[in-house]
């Protein structure tokens, strides 16, 4: 009875197979992962024309191996070498074992460095459609996927949106493969984990998380894997379609999570304990979780010594706080609180605005929004003409709106200012929240004047302090505060300092270095060279001296 039961149960399943193989009915790539390749070779080679019926790009070539065994080639036309593919088959082709186990081909008769095997058509389109060539054997429920890819991809160069004085000039480039070979060469360890996902039912974008294990809290891998595997979406084009469905709050203006394309940052944040996702097809690479402060850090910052680092991050607050407030400031002074200007200036500003007609948060609008058009506009111009139409633009507009007493000549000032200002911010996407938090400053500092601008302020913070970034309050570690933490965030402590993970972070190993050099140093008075030997003390001591004692103090 039992056996009955078994035998029907299995014709059930074999007959829902055929009915889906004659109606190639399916929706996901895990509906195909459950139909197995058959050792059949005509019925295999019927689905697979039914499945790449009026793909002309695809490839389907027949051929045999010796002696008369029959075996079929997939591929895609543009994504494969075809050198590579023609020696592989003319390798199998020629193959004298008479063997069909494909496991005997794979080892003896393939010269392929990379190859897979797989039992299902799921796996078989996804690699094919990726740029791998399947080959499927006569008696065999199994096929071989060769890693033969082909096509050139973009060389690696410098990242135009992070260029540094000093440092790296490698990027990531939009090949997957290249991409986290690159990692590869910052952090050779074996402990460096790479897990893969496929996300989108049409495009099947190949997604890598990456980690270092035994620093990351496996916690906020699995938050990662869960938040990913549980995403349900037709295609995925870019890292930034995952960035926006991942984060924990889309409606906030602050980005929760980082993305850069240069392979030291990443390395650097998963030293820090923090995981990075990789997409194939774009050359940013997601970093999470992300704190506020990463926004204003730049790679640079620990590159040159401490003392410039930390100055240049001063520079970069005090022009964070212009590039928010400027406009609201200037809004409020000149409609509300007229006693804080110096006579003099209160003069100058009363006579360069005599003939304007708007009041200053109308002039205030319309050079911001027109200056922000002339940005958008450098950007989309051709490189060569659109760096300086957007600068000849600005000062032309503005030249001609003063001249034409349709704004003040202050108002210009202030505007450039903030633009300046703005591309100080070395995370665009953090510039752009700045950028778009200055208007609701403008309008409340046009209706409360500074009293608006300190609530806009305070709502601003309240937000801030509010979010999370996978678990990670977006204020650490300043609310909550975490006082060993701070020597990383407004200023960049020296390298021996910088000793342990950040705490904020939960990580399984907090500790980077070990200080015993540095107590060294210290103790033998290294600085001032008390246990250096120099060539004046050599030539004074008496003969059979040790040249390596310390000179008496």
């Amino acid at each position: 009875m039992y056996t009955k039961n078994r035998q029907k149960k299995k014709q059930r399943k074999e007959q829902e197979q055929q009915n889906k193989l004659n109606d190639l009915d399916y929706q996901f790539l895990n509906e195909l992962k459950e139909l197995t390749i058959k050792p059949d070779m005509n019925h295999n080679k019927q689905f697979i024309r039914a499945l790449f019926k009026d793909c002309s790009d695809c490839v389907i070539r027949e051929f045999e191996i010796k002696p008369n065994i029959p075996a079929l080639a997939v591929f895609v036309d543009g994504l494969v070498n075809t050198g590579w593919v023609n020696e592989a088959l003319q390798s199998i082709m020629v193959f004298e074992g008479g063997s069909k186990d494909i496991q005997t081909l794979s080892n003896a008769a393939l010269p392929v460095s990379q190859m897979q095997i797989t039992d299902n058509y799921g796996d078989f389109l996804i690699s094919v459609l990726g740029g791998d060539t399947g080959i499927i054997v006569e008696g065999n429920d199994q096929a071989l996927l060769l890693g033969i890819r082909g096509p050139k991809t973009r060389s690696i160069s410098e990242p135009e949106t992070e260029a540094v004085v000093r440092g790296p000039r490698e990027g990531f480039i939009e090949n997957l493969r290249v991409n986290t070979s690159l990692l590869r060469r910052k952090l050779k360890t074996p402990r460096l984990k790479t897990k893969p996902f496929t996300l989108g039912t049409h495009t099947n974008t190949n997604i890598v998380i990456s980690y270092l294990e035994g620093v990351c809290d496996p916690r906020i891998v699995a938050e990662v894997e869960g938040r990913l595997q549980k995403l349900k979406i037709d295609g995925i084009l870019d890292s930034g379609y995952i960035e926006e469905l991942i984060e924990d709050s889309i409606y906030s203006p602050f980005p929760q999570i980082q993305y850069t394309e240069r392979p030291d940052i990443v390395a650097s944040a998963l030293l820090q304990g923090r995981v990075a996702v990789f997409v194939d097809g774009t050359p940013f690479v997601l970093i999470v979780p992300t704190v506020f402060w990463h926004l204003m850090q730049a790679s640079e910052d620990y590159y040159e010594r401490f003392q410039m680092g930390t100055l240049i991050r001063f520079l970069r607050y005090v022009f964070l706080l212009l590039a928010l407030v400027t406009p609201a400031f200037y809004i409020a002074i000149t409609t509300f609180h007229q006693e804080l200007i110096p006579t003099s200036l209160l003069l100058s500003i009363a006579a360069a605005r005599e003939a304007i007609p708007f009041p200053a948060v109308v002039e205030a609008f319309i050079m911001e929004i027109t200056f922000e058009a002339l940005r958008e506009a450098g950007i989309r111009l051709p490189k060569a003409v659109g760096q300086a139409v957007s600068i000849l633009g600005a000062l032309v507009v503005g030249q001609a709106a003063v001249e034409a007493g349709i704004v003040s000549a202050p108002m210009v000032i202030v505007v450039a200012v903030t633009g300046i200002a703005s591309f100080t911010i070395p995370r665009f996407n953090g510039a752009i929240a700045i950028r778009m938090l200055r208007f609701p400053l403008m309008i409340a500092a046009a209706i409360f004047g500074m009293y608006g601008i300190l609530i806009g302020i305070m709502l601003i913070l309240g937000h801030m302090a509010g979010l999370r970034s996978f678990g990670v309050p977006y204020l650490s570690p300043a609310g909550p505060m975490s006082a060993g933490d701070l020597k990383d965030i407004l200023i960049r402590a020296p390298w021996p300092l910088l000793d342990t993970r950040p705490q904020y972070m939960p990580v399984r190993d907090g500790r980077r270095m070990n200080m015993d050099m540095q107590k060294d140093i210290l103790a033998q008075n290294g600085q001032t060279g008390a246990n250096v030997s120099h060539e004046r003390e050599r030539v004074e001591k008496p003969e059979g001296a040790d040249v390596n004692d310390a000179p008496e103090q």
